[in-house]
């Protein structure tokens, strides 16, 4: 399935922008390790994600490409659990393939984000600024995105 989505900001945390003393790389840097020894590299993609807002739309976890358990990457918070699916990021003519990057809700300890955010890894794309739009193409038997809110200016 294909939706627009807009480029947001977002809390800088995975990427190191936000100067989180506990993770002065970011924290995808702190995770990455732990993630290729559950067989995902990382290594195709920039260490940061891309926010994008998919509103009107919303998503249901189907089945994920990977799902890794009790990943205990941080001796701050508890272990965390981490879902990636397949995306393709479609602008000015151009495609990305990559990940979208989701902690497990349900074991993410804070950073929380909008149910309309999803958070991408793809390899470094220059020129992209907050509030553009973009096109999203997801694996309907990965992640499911279904229209759930109107936007504003629909009645």
């Amino acid at each position: 399935m294909k939706v627009e989505a807009v480029i947001k900001q977002g809390h800088g945390v995975a990427s190191g922008k936000a100067k989180d003393p506990r993770y002065p790389k970011g924290t995808l840097q702190a995770q990455s390790q732990h993630f290729s020894q559950k067989g995902l590299d990382l290594s195709p993609y920039f260490l940061g994600t891309i926010n994008l807002d998919i509103a009107p739309f919303s998503f249901k976890i189907l089945h994920p490409k990977h799902f890794l358990e009790n990943i205990n990457w941080s001796r701050f918070i508890p272990p965390e659990n981490f879902y990636f699916f397949d995306v393709s990021l479609h602008i000015n003519e151009n495609s990305y393939k990559g990940l979208i990057y989701m902690p497990d809700p349900a074991t993410k300890a804070e950073h929380f984000q909008n149910p309309t955010i999803l958070e991408l890894l793809l390899p470094k794309i220059d020129g992209l600024n907050y509030g553009d739009a973009v096109t999203i193409e997801v694996d309907d038997e990965q992640i499911e995105l279904k229209k759930t809110l109107e936007k504003p200016d629909q009645k």
